[in-house]
């Protein structure tokens, strides 16, 4: 299962593009090298970690030999097998066909493992034989994981959403529960004669509606950042994404317990005004908090980007 969207593995790779074809081309020459000396590429996988499949292809763009498959999920359908197949008509053969240069596909996702993957191919000359190419795919998401040095918490992130599962299951049981409370209590209201004498039962069954509103709205909030989405811990905006969002769901509870708060001082009792004030001022003073650091947070993003592709620039030249 891909543990980066392909959106954002699309904008790393064009991010970091020069440096990933030079590590290929790296990877390329250390193939080369092992089948000219007739040794298993297969080890490379403990360098290498994201490579897929090794296959070479004549002029003519038929398959020499069978696939190399690097992955051992993926050995039984498509190792020891491949020899013979005409892939002439892929477009990295076509554009490789009328070059020395290597070539490096586009992403896109490989029929074979389902993954979002590059290829490089490239022309070399063995002693013995005619002149072949030899192609590699890997796959591109554990690619930028690997060259960002985020392989670790990558393969943590299983167990990440399983945490994150068990937090949000137990947001939801209490959301059930009050909204239990909130059920017997408009029962309560209705049926008894005394909930009919007291002006404030109603306001008691709003606040386990605000309250569960504000914990589902969290908890929904954590399930759509935390496990269903791919976050990016990379960039700023993701982490300011989080918590905004997490700040807007207190300003939404802070803001309806302030206006309970002030209908009841309306009601009769003053000595709620006061506290009604604060929290109203508590929730202006926090929206223009957050207004200030969501500002803020996205312009030191753009400069940090700018100062990483400067850097980035600079070291391919």
């Amino acid at each position: 299962m891909a543990r980066m969207s392909y959106l954002s593995a699309i904008e790393r790779y064009e991010e970091y593009q020069g440096l990933i074809q030079n590590l290929l081309l790296s990877i390329l020459a250390s193939v080369h090298t092992a089948l000219a000396q007739k040794k298993d590429v297969q080890p490379l996988i403990k360098q290498y970690p994201f490579l897929e499949l090794q296959y070479c292809l004549d002029k003519q763009g038929i398959q020499l030999g069978n696939n190399v498959c690097f992955k051992p999920q993926y050995k039984k359908d498509l190792a020891n097998r491949g020899a013979g197949q005409d892939l002439s008509a892929r477009p990295y053969f076509t554009a490789i066909s009328n070059s020395t240069e290597a070539h490096f596909t586009s992403p896109y996702v490989s029929t074979a493992t389902r993954h979002l993957c590059i290829s490089v191919i490239k022309s070399v000359q063995f002693k013995e034989g005619a002149p072949c190419y030899v192609v590699i795919d890997v796959c591109l998401t554990e690619l930028i994981e690997f060259i960002m040095g985020d392989t670790k918490r990558a393969n943590m992130t299983a167990y990440f959403k399983v945490g994150y599962g068990l937090i949000v299951a137990c947001l939801f049981c209490l959301v059930f529960y009050l909204l239990f409370k909130v059920f017997e209590g408009m029962f309560s209201l209705v049926t008894s004669e005394q909930a009919h004498s007291d002006p404030l039962k109603p306001f008691t069954i709003i606040i386990f509606v605000t309250l569960a509103l504000a914990i589902f709205d969290l908890g929904k909030t954590i399930l759509e950042e935390e496990i269903l989405m791919h976050k990016d811990i990379f960039r700023h905006s993701s982490t300011r994404r989080t918590i905004t969002r997490f700040i807007s769901t207190i300003l939404i509870a802070v803001s309806i317990e302030a206006l309970l708060t002030m209908f009841k001082a309306a009601l009769g009792q003053t000595e709620y005004v006061m506290p009604a004030v604060l929290m109203m001022f508590a929730v202006v003073g926090l929206l223009i908090a957050l207004a200030i650091y969501v500002y803020l947070g996205a312009k030191a993003e753009g400069i940090l980007t700018q100062v990483q592709r400067a850097k980035i620039n600079t070291s391919l030249q």
